[in-house]
């Protein structure tokens, strides 16, 4: 688990039939700041609050914050901040409720990145980035990531929960062994007569991370298969903090929610990189995006007990209770928790396990069609996800889900099932 203290995952059926039995809870209110210092302008983001759901519809709205820290020029992040949403959102079928929309994110999400990181590697850049992508709606929190920038919650009780995954290399044991299970080397920079030198990198390409969209000139183990976590939070809000490395080189989640407790976001993502410039100088991009998840104004405040107080980021109204009670079982039963309560948690790289959901959420989505990039095909015409696997399940030829050949080939590709491009060796420079 991400997060200091231990939580079960809780059924989004249950979280939403929560929100059915209080509802007086309303959406949060969603206020945001940015800061950033550049050395390389290789850093990007994406702040958008009025997203839609059903086009046109104005209630069905969404926010996005995204980071793209890119490497080797500024291509690849550019073209992901410009065509990631839409290939998420292209993967979630329109007629959904809102309920059946946030538990289909997580694959939608996974299906976007790598339609993403395909096509961007058609246009034979060799550029690459990292990506953290959060969605917010309502008080659900839905998080992908690939790379080494960081999402981090703090909630109102002063507790820090990781909502991103690390793909350095230098600190993913298990991704170092899926790279060269798939035919990569791990090792650092070789700088001749023996010495080593530098954090390590997965080679040909010299790359310090295991996930990223783009990279071409790396291999295909370099995959964009992204981390995916999603949380609700309880109606007391929450402090959301992303930031590319530049930050966490030189603070702890603590340090960087202490720097800043009690500044508006845009204060507070001011100082975060202003304390982590004063403790490294400016040797990266350095951006923070600082997102407060508050309750609504007209919900009644709460002076919060003696024992809860502590660490909580300072909001307008810090705590909240509910306008009314009920005594029945169900309001009971369905009652709205003080914590954060995680729904959905996967980080494994192999698309067969990440694009395969059991019923009836396999039901949400288009069974002929493909499952990345979303091509129709016709019946017998697409490839199982499980085609090849070592171990298949005892599958009829009409299961799915499905690929189209050129997503069939990406995926052989990723799993180190077929070459990739040469790229650099352990005798020259590689990539950050």
């Amino acid at each position: 688990m991400s997060t200091k203290n231990e939580h079960h995952m809780v059924p989004l059926a249950v979280l939403l039939k929560r929100e059915v039995v209080n509802e007086k809870i309303k959406k949060p209110d969603i206020i945001y700041g940015q800061a950033s210092q550049r050395k390389k302008g290789e850093d990007f983001t994406f702040l958008k609050t009025e997203c839609q759901r059903v086009p046109g519809d104005g209630v069905t709205t969404f926010s996005v914050f995204a980071l793209f820290d890119g490497h080797n020029g500024s291509a690849a992040a550019i073209y992901t901040k410009e065509n990631l949403l839409n290939n998420v959102l292209g993967a979630i079928p329109s007629y959904l409720s809102r309920d059946e929309w946030i538990a289909a994110l997580p694959r939608a999400l996974v299906s976007g990145f790598v339609k993403t990181d395909k096509d961007f590697q058609e246009k034979a850049h060799t550029s690459g980035t990292t990506v953290t992508f959060v969605v917010i709606d309502g008080w659900v929190i839905t998080v992908g990531s690939v790379g080494d920038s960081c999402c981090i919650l703090e909630s109102a009780e002063g507790i820090v929960y990781y909502l991103s995954a690390d793909h350095r290399l230098e600190s993913n044991e298990e991704e170092r062994e899926r790279i060269t299970a798939s035919g990569g080397e791990v090792g650092r920079l070789n700088a001749g007569g023996g010495t080593e030198i530098g954090p390590l990198r997965c080679w040909p390409g010299g790359l310090c991370l295991s996930r990223s969209i783009g990279d071409m000139d790396v291999g295909e183990f370099i995959v964009p298969v992204p981390y995916v976590k999603q949380v609700k939070l309880p109606t007391s809000g929450g402090r959301l903090i992303i930031s590319s490395d530049g930050v966490w080189d030189a603070l702890s989640s603590e340090m960087a929610f202490d720097c800043c407790r009690g500044m508006p976001p845009d204060a507070a993502a001011g100082q975060i990189v202003k304390e982590a410039l004063q403790v490294k100088g400016l040797r990266d991009d350095t951006t923070c995006i600082v997102i407060d998840i508050v309750p609504p104004e007209k919900l009644t405040p709460l002076v919060p007990p003696p024992k809860k107080q502590g660490k909580g980021v300072f909001f307008k109204f810090m705590f909240w209770q509910k306008s009314s009670e009920s005594s029945s079982h169900a309001d009971k039963e369905y009652s709205e928790p003080d914590v954060v309560e995680e729904i959905f948690e996967e980080g494994s790289a192999m698309l067969s396990e990440r694009l395969d959901t059991e019923y009836p959420l396999c039901n949400l989505f288009k069974l002929f069609v493909c499952a990345v990039c979303q091509l129709e095909m016709r019946p017998g015409e697409g490839i199982s996800v499980h085609a090849g696997a070592s171990n298949p399940r005892k599958l009829r030829p009409s299961d799915g889900p499905f690929l189209c050949s050129s997503c069939q080939a990406k995926k052989e590709a990723m799993e180190g099932k077929r070459p990739s491009g040469d790229g650099a060796s352990r005798n020259s420079y590689g990539s950050d």
